[in-house]
């Protein structure tokens, strides 16, 4: 077969995403939503070259025509299973095993950066940052944390997803991406604070 490009290679990543995922391929609209093309028409570019590439191949008149032909390296070789957390149980470990809903499979190149696990999203309050309730948030777990990074942070025993930013050494703020909610201020001195990890991508199921 000949070589794909790094976007091709995406497109094909999603699509075995979500053959795993959910047993059948995704429409153009669904590549666009997890890749972020602005048109089904960038979608169905990048399909047609896997398709004349010999990578997949597309039956016309439906949505979801679209399947993998054979079992490519590329995407065979980095297919890795990763649990997907739901609500954290107060004083538990983000992975222990009663937090753990489900497992899915997913190429560990599906993101620019390796991660650990999925976050399952509670509430609204990143909303303005395009992670919705119920998406699954890619978390790397790292303390390498930059002003600006999103972040899964523990306060006490709750974990929330929030823009980090450091006010002072002793200070951080947790910035919601929703006007509705309050950003939280956290005293290092005072309250237990821990970060779990940044985000480094998003699945959406719808």
């Amino acid at each position: 077969m000949k070589e794909i490009t790094t976007q091709q290679q995406r497109v094909l990543d999603c699509i075995q995403v979500y053959l795993n995922k959910t047993g059948f391929p995704p429409t153009r609209a669904d590549i666009c939503k997890e890749l972020g093309f602005k048109s089904p028409n960038s979608a169905e570019t990048h399909l047609r070259a896997l398709e004349k590439k010999g990578f997949i191949s597309i039956e016309s008149g439906t949505s979801r025509g679209i399947s993998i032909i054979g079992s490519s390296s590329s995407s065979a070789e980095i297919q890795d299973e990763y649990p997907v957390i739901g609500l954290v149980a107060a004083g538990s470990p983000t992975l222990a095993t009663e937090n753990i809903e489900n497992k899915i499979n997913c190429p560990n190149n599906f993101f620019d950066s390796q991660f650990d696990y999925f976050l399952k999203v509670k509430g609204l309050s990143m909303k303005d940052a395009g992670i919705m309730e119920d998406d699954l948030v890619a978390v790397k777990k790292t303390s390498e944390i930059k002003n600006g990074d999103i972040v899964i942070a523990r306060i006490d025993d709750e974990v929330t997803i929030k823009y980090f930013k450091r006010k002072s050494e002793k200070v951080i703020e947790l910035e919601a991406a929703n006007e509705d909610y309050k950003n939280i201020i956290i005293d290092l001195e005072v309250e237990d604070f821990a970060i779990e990890g940044k985000s480094v991508g998003l699945l959406r199921k719808n």
